[in-house]
Order: structure tokens, then C-alpha cells, then sequence
């Protein structure tokens, strides 16, 4: 099957802000903004992928950071402004859905589950928003997850910060709505990076998965870009403080 894509002209020239934008998910919505012609900065750690990335396309530049630093954080936004001017979109992509029991959970390791998932999103949103504020306008979108929707199991910290990504989100667009700027959630279901299938996408799991799906594809990363293009153009003008599945009917 051949998808034809929307174009979003009120997309173009916009600048775009995306963190963990070197591969998996965030990758592809980097892409995706290239392709709209906006001018894309992301953020991420993996220097080599970030590089690689780069090269593919004009208009798109990079920080190496490690989110779980605020300042540092911080630091890598302004730069990114700096070079590509204030963006008028924010993606709050980056996470890591590593694998944890809940019997040997530690405090340490569930604090830094919550810095990798979750605290980042609210800092990278408290950096950029009032450029935002300054534009008259923007889009703010979060990625959650459908795992805390379904119940699933395996990695309790991770679920618990992506649940809270939904809070973060609602109350947000209540904050920021007077200034005209939207915040809303997409929430993936098993979405077929390289990363899942090299680790954990084996084809007993991969058949179970279809037969929880209403649809019976597995799910390629373009289409959550697709839906983060949609919620950053202005034909989503009115959408805020939703949660938009991208999940194939997995609920």
C-alpha cells in the first residue's frame, strides 16, 4: 500500500524543537519536520546517531545532552534558538522503556526512571515556552504511552512516569492556553523501532501483539510522526489537553 502524506504549509519556515530526536521515534519526527520544511533542532546523547542524522537533510541541527541534567537542558534549548530561532513546536520525545522488576526496584533506580521519562518534559516545556509566549502561539506535544493503558507489565517506574505524562499534559494547556499555545499528549502503542525488535520484538510476542491489535499491522514509527506533524499545524488550532492514540485499537 502507498501512503500519500499531508502537507502542512503553515508548517513551513517554523522552527521545531524535538528531544531524543537521533533515532527510534524521534528520528522520524525529525524527519518529518525537515520534509515540512521547518528548520529542526533536537536534542539527544548518542553523538554518532545524532551526526548521522544531520547529514541526512539541510535545516537540521543538534546538542548532545543528557537530559537528565536541567542545566544542561537548558543549556543545549538556548543554543539551539540561538542558531535556528525560537521554535513555534515542542516534542517531548525522549525516554527509555528499559525492562525492571518491581521486586529489586531501588530508590535510586526509580528516581532516575522518572529523570529519564518524565522530569525533562516539564523543563524542556519551561525553557521554550516563553519564546512561545513571544510568538504568540505554539504547540507543546508529549509522548506518552499506551503501556499504563493496557496494564502492562515489566517495567512499573517506566509505566508510572508515562501515566504522569498525561497529568503534565492537561495541566499545562490549562497554564499556557491564555497565551494561545496547545499542549497535548500522543500515545504510542508497540511502534516497531530498531531498538524494540533488536531487544524484545520475537515472533511469539509479535503474534500476541496482533491479536490484542484491532488492526492487524505492526505499527512503523512514520505514522506517530504523522500524528505529532497534525497536533503542531495549524489545522489542530483547537486541539489542546487531548491524548491522541496512535496504537492500532491495543487498548
Amino acid at each position: 500500500m502507498t501512503n500519500a502524506f499531508a502537507t502542512y504549509p503553515s508548517l513551513a519556515g517554523k522552527t521545531a524543537l524535538v528531544t531524543g530526536g537521533a533515532s527510534g521515534i524521534g528520528a522520524e519526527i525529525v524527519r518529518a519536520f525537515a520534509a515540512q520544511g521547518c528548520r529542526v533542532g533536537f536534542i539527544d546523547l548518542d553523538a554518532q546517531a545524532s551526526a548521522r542524522l544531520a547529514s541526512e537533510a539541510g535545516q537540521i541541527d543538534y546538542e548532545i545532552c543528557d537530559l537528565r541534567d536541567v542545566t544542561a537542558l537548558k543549556v543545549a534549548c538556548a543554543a539551539l534558538r540561538r542558531r535556528l530561532g525560537p521554535a513555534s513546536a515542542l516534542v517531548n520525545n525522549a525516554a527509555r522503556d528499559d525492562r525492571h522488576g518491581w521486586r529489586d526496584l531501588s530508590p535510586e533506580y526509580w528516581d532516575d526512571r522518572m529523570n529519564t521519562n518524565l522530569r525533562h518534559q516539564f523543563f524542556a516545556i519551561q525553557a521554550v515556552a516563553p519564546d512561545m509566549i513571544e510568538l504568540g502561539g505554539g504547540s507543546i506535544i508529549n509522548l506518552g504511552s499506551n503501556s499504563w493503558w493496557e496494564a502492562a507489565d515489566g517495567f512499573p517506574a517506566y509505566a508510572t512516569a508515562k501515566a504522569a505524562v498525561h497529568g503534565l499534559t492537561r495541566t499545562m494547556a490549562r497554564e499556557l492556553g491564555q497565551y494561545r499555545i496547545r499542549v497535548n499528549a500522543v500515545v504510542p502503542g508497540w511502534i516497531m523501532t530498531d531498538r524494540q525488535k533488536e531487544l524484545w520484538a520475537t515472533p511469539e510476542k509479535l503474534e500476541a501483539h496482533r491479536r490484542r491489535q484491532c488492526l492487524p499491522d505492526l505499527i512503523d514509527p512514520v505514522y506517530v510522526a504523522r500524528m505529532v506533524l497534525f497536533l503542531a499545524s495549524d489545522d489542530a488550532r483547537m486541539c489542546t489537553a487531548g491524548s491522541y492514540m496512535v496504537e492500532a485499537g491495543s487498548i
